[in-house]
Order: structure tokens, then C-alpha cells, then sequence
């Protein structure tokens, strides 16, 4: 079994930074030792912006002084490797835990879709739909568009799978790639997530606005809900609105927190 390190002069390998090297033998230990949580970020609906829709589970690794270990120092290396596929298994099992412990709760989790083939991943997963029938209900699989596009025959499969049990599907970082319009057109994702890069700012800069209106638009066009990455501004929020986002997140609306807010309402956000 791999230990997730790319091979010496793999191309992989060459990419990798020295933080990445640093920090990749820290971040497999943490694993190891399932030292890890999730910190839940809330994402509302535009006609009712006071009260969360569900929330997106974002997963944190954890190290051995107890600090989290910052995810661009070593997460677009992980994604391709096993190491990967061993933190989706550590977000999903949290994800599910969370949902088992509240019936009110609606959650997503971010998974890459190199998950998919992965046995254990695909365990988890299988168990928790099977322990709950209307667990699946209450779940929302959120899937790169990078690595969706990568592997659309398996991920069109996994769809009609998962979605037997009502599990809902997200289209994650929507316009951050080269997304195939045909394959976009043959999905089922019930939802597509606006990269923030179109979304920060939107209301003083005119070339987001006509990005984020052609991204909303092929979205709506396929009946997905679009929900804007993010939202950092009441003017941004406003505008957003105004343009007929479905939903809405971002910092101005909470950052995500370990604590899971649903058990202690935190103070609404200053306005």
C-alpha cells in the first residue's frame, strides 16, 4: 500500500514544494492516528438569509502540538495521491457521525472523485446510507470539478448510485476549470458552487458579473441550484441576491467553526 508519497521523479513529485515536503509526513501521522474534525461553515438561501440552508463540513487536520495544519500546504499534493483518499474516508466518517447525532441536520461533505474507486471510502459510505435510510436525505456529496471531469463515466455511475438514497450531489469550485459543457450537460448534480474567484468583489467589478450571470446561467438551464463561494461583503451579498443566486456563503455570513453552531447559535454577524 502506498504510504501517499509520490515516487522520486514522478512529475508529481517535481511539483511538490519544499512546505509540501515538510508538511506531508506530519499530515499522513495525523491521519494515521484519525487526528482530525470538521469545521462547519453556514451557506443560507438568498430569500432567507437569516437562517441556514445546511452547512458544508470542511475537513482540518490536526497535528501532534494541536495546531491545524494549514490545507494549501499540502492538500493539492495529497488529492492525488492515496493520502487523499484516506482524508475523504476521515471527512465522510465525521460527516455521517454529525448527521447520525442530529435528525435536523443537513450537511456536505467534500470528496474528490478518485474517492470513488477507493474501497474504504466507498465502505463508509454504503454502512452509513444502510444504518439510516433517511440519512442520505440530509447528505450532500460535493465533488471537484476537476476531478469529476477527469472521470465522468464513473462518476455518472456513482451518481445514479448515491442518489437512490436521496443523497444529494454538488458540483464544487464551478468555473474554476475547464469544465466539458457536454459532460456538464450529461451529469446530474442537483447543485453547483460558483468559484469564489468570480464571487469576491462582484459588485464593483463588471467582468464578474458577466462570469458569475453566463456560470448561473448554464447552471439554471440544467435545474441546478447555484449557491456563490465566497460571499465576503454585504454589497457582494446584495448584489448576489439581487442577481438570483440560490444561495449564499462565505465569511460575511460565518466562518467556519470547529464548534458545531447548531448546538450553541453563535451571534449573528455584524451587517
Amino acid at each position: 500500500m502506498s504510504d501517499g508519497t509520490p515516487p522520486k521523479g514522478s512529475p508529481l513529485d517535481f511539483a511538490m514544494t519544499e512546505q509540501t515536503r515538510i508538511t506531508l509526513p506530519t499530515v499522513r501521522a495525523a491521519v494515521e492516528k484519525g487526528n482530525g474534525v470538521l469545521a462547519y461553515q453556514p451557506i443560507v438561501q438568498a430569500q432567507n438569509t437569516k437562517r441556514p440552508a445546511f452547512y458544508e463540513g470542511l475537513i482540518r487536520i490536526i497535528d501532534d502540538t494541536g495546531r491545524i495544519v494549514p490545507l494549501r500546504d499540502f492538500m493539492p499534493v495529497a488529492e492525488q495521491t492515496e493520502l487523499g483518499r484516506q482524508i475523504d474516508c476521515m471527512s465522510l466518517s465525521l460527516g455521517l457521525k454529525s448527521l447520525a447525532e442530529d435528525p435536523t441536520l443537513r450537511l456536505s461533505i467534500n470528496m474528490s472523485a478518485r474517492s470513488i474507486g477507493y474501497p474504504d471510502w466507498m465502505r463508509i459510505l454504503r454502512e452509513g446510507l444502510a444504518d439510516d435510510p433517511y440519512l442520505g436525505e440530509r447528505l450532500i456529496l460535493e465533488i471537484t470539478e476537476s476531478s469529476a471531469m477527469g472521470m465522468p463515466d464513473l462518476v455518472n455511475q456513482f451518481m445514479r448510485e448515491v442518489q437512490r438514497y436521496g443523497v444529494s450531489l454538488a458540483l464544487d469550485d464551478f468555473g474554476a476549470g475547464y469544465t466539458s459543457f457536454r459532460y456538464l450537460r450529461d451529469f446530474c448534480f442537483d447543485m453547483i458552487k460558483i468559484d469564489g474567484q468570480f464571487i469576491r468583489e462582484i459588485s464593483e467589478h463588471p467582468d464578474n458579473q458577466v462570469l458569475t450571470r453566463a456560470l448561473q446561467s448554464i447552471a439554471h438551464h440544467f435545474d441546478m441550484f447555484t449557491v456563490a463561494e465566497s460571499v465576503e461583503t454585504a454589497d457582494d451579498a446584495a448584489f448576489l441576491i439581487d442577481m438570483g443566486v440560490d444561495c449564499l456563503q462565505g465569511y460575511y455570513f460565518g466562518a467556519p467553526t470547529i464548534a458545531p453552531p447548531w448546538k450553541s447559535p453563535p451571534s449573528l454577524a455584524h451587517r
